[in-house]
């Protein structure tokens, strides 16, 4: 499989490494996968190609760039507020009981909660025939470019947060080509960090809860992702292992097809403006919010899983209380 990262050299130039074998070795000729992607579009030839094409200089060592805490994102955008950040929930089979009860709490009556009913749609329509729209999936909005993290990165929850929770699950990377098609990048590791309390509030505060800092795994693999993919999410407490779960993804293990949610993301002529950089997560049905833990500053995130070779860690912090004021012009 082949994998992309984005590695800061010695000096703090970025570095675009390409690791299909044993040797991670840095791609020539260009600074970022945004460069990268850009000339393999305007050339069409699929990433591995314009690798092969432009060709492989020295070796990494991925083992003291993160120790060094230079691997960055997999792919950045030179102005971040073209990088739109987004995703999906309630598309993973198991990922609807977790929401169920957090609503059920907030109605008096007994009957399917909107989050259940959004669930069984995509049950039922999420995985539609070749040249058929499937049943559309929730969907929602978390900032831009500015709101991404890389591993080893801090994950800063905001002082008027009520929680600062974990979502483990795979994202994937697209570039709007000149023409505006999408084009699919690859797939990555990622931390939908998101503040479970204030969605359980009221559901309503579901876009409030979403608009929090996310972080993205170091690989970029290209390619089509796995049927199955299974993974581990844990969160330390200086010593202790407070949390440990498996988590499920792949389409073997999800109510919609991949195919499904990008339709649903692209079919919107916003989200198809050339040059864009787009990050979609496609959902969990593992929160350690849903066993009772109560996340602190100071706890970090581990998140790992095959076929992804490096893990994502984070540590939570919460940033300082400021006033906003607003002034008429």
């Amino acid at each position: 499989m082949l994998r992309i990262l984005q590695v800061a050299s010695l000096s703090g130039d970025v570095q675009v490494v390409a690791w299909s074998g044993d040797t991670p070795r840095v791609v020539n000729g260009v600074s970022s996968t945004y460069e990268l992607a850009q000339k393999a579009i305007a050339a069409g030839l699929s990433l591995a190609q314009q690798i092969e094409a432009l060709g492989l200089g020295d070796e990494v060592d991925l083992d003291v760039a993160a120790q060094s805490g230079r691997l960055g994102l997999p792919v950045s955008h030179p102005d971040p507020a073209h990088f739109i950040v987004a995703g999906t929930g309630l598309t993973h089979l198991g990922s609807a009981d977790g929401r169920d009860k957090m609503h059920k709490a907030a109605q008096s009556e007994e009957k399917p909660t909107d989050s259940m009913r959004m669930f069984l749609m995509g049950v039922e329509g999420g995985k539609p025939k070749d040249g058929e729209v499937g049943a559309q999936p929730e969907w929602f909005y978390k900032g831009n470019g500015t709101q991404l993290r890389a591993t080893g990165e801090d994950l800063v929850s905001p002082s008027f947060a009520l929680d600062g929770g974990e979502e483990p699950e795979l994202a994937a990377i697209y570039l709007i080509g000149p023409d505006g098609t999408p084009f699919r990048l690859g797939f990555c590791l990622s931390n939908e960090f998101s503040d479970h309390v204030t969605e359980k509030g009221n559901y309503l505060w579901l876009a409030h809860s979403k608009l929090r800092q996310a972080a993205l795994g170091p690989e970029l693999l290209v390619g089509e992702l796995p049927d199955h993919v299974e993974g581990t999410s844990r969160i330390r407490r200086g010593d202790e292992v407070i949390f440990e779960k498996p988590f499920l993804s792949g389409e073997a293990n999800m109510s919609h097809s991949i195919a499904n949610l990008e339709y649903h993301n692209f079919k919107y002529d916003l989200f198809r403006q050339p040059g864009d950089l787009h990050v979609h997560f496609f959902g969990t049905a593992t929160l350690s919010v849903s066993h009772g833990i109560k996340t602190e500053a100071g706890d970090v995130f581990e998140i790992d899983a095959a076929p992804f070779k490096l893990p994502l860690v984070n540590r939570l912090a919460v940033a300082a209380e400021t006033t906003v004021a607003i002034k008429a012009l």
